[in-house]
């Protein structure tokens, strides 16, 4: 963000919020163009406040804001611009929520890239998506964050460089980033993971995942080990 800038105007998603004073509220938002941006929004927490409609969780709004001469701004004016309200009529669609939210905020730097705010725009849609299943969103979500983070996993050699085999079944060596291979049938994962692995880092919308037959058994265990990484 330009530090000349005495006011300007952005499209953001909120990151986090905290209660300050009698009626205001600190907010961390993540814009597409400005990175993460900390505003105070004041007496949004009273009830006739024209700010509270476009600071909503789970929503993308246009944000005016004046610029602080610390690293705190003024929120001035908001406009709700896309609102995923199927995310809060499921608690399990909910907590993804949080958690994903949670992660782009410990994830991301005051100057991150625009990248970052189209990935959670684009986990937002495939929440609220009710065909969706919720697990393939969260899945994809952490395959592109470490992709974004440049942590993708070679799915393309084994540990000692050769080339993958269709028959064979590998173990994954976290430490490496790499895949073991197995003998025969002993390894965790066979090629219709590994396929299923290099799908879910190249798509650009979970929604690909979900075409996938046998999509929901093939998260079970492909989800803890793109954690663990």
């Amino acid at each position: 963000m330009n530090p000349k800038l005495k006011q300007f105007t952005t499209t953001g998603i909120v990151l986090a919020r905290t209660d300050y004073g009698e009626a205001d509220r600190i907010l961390t938002f993540l814009t597409a163009y400005h990175g993460k941006v900390k505003a105070i929004a004041k007496g949004v927490r009273k009830s006739k406040s024209k700010l509270a409609g476009g600071i909503e969780l789970f929503s993308v709004s246009e944000l005016t804001l004046i610029v602080g001469r610390g690293e705190i701004n003024t929120l001035i004016s908001t406009r709700l611009v896309k609102y995923y309200g199927n995310i809060v009529k499921d608690i399990e669609r909910t907590n993804a929520g949080y958690e994903i939210i949670k992660l782009v905020n410990k994830n991301t730097e005051d100057g991150a890239e625009g990248s970052y705010f189209h990935l959670l725009e684009e986990a937002f849609k495939a929440l609220d998506d009710t065909e969706l299943d919720f697990k393939l969103t969260k899945l994809w979500f952490d395959m592109q964050l470490l992709k974004l983070a440049g942590h993708i996993p070679d799915l393309q050699t084994d540990a000692a460089g050769v080339r993958l085999a269709a028959s064979d079944t590998y173990d994954f060596h976290i430490d490496e980033m790499r895949l073991v291979p197995q003998a025969a049938e002993q390894g965790a994962l066979n090629t219709n993971h590994i396929k299923f692995m290099r799908l879910g880092f190249s798509a650009s919308r979970p929604q690909v995942l979900g075409r996938i037959q046998g999509a929901e058994g093939l998260t079970g265990l492909v989800q803890p080990l793109v954690q663990s990484m």
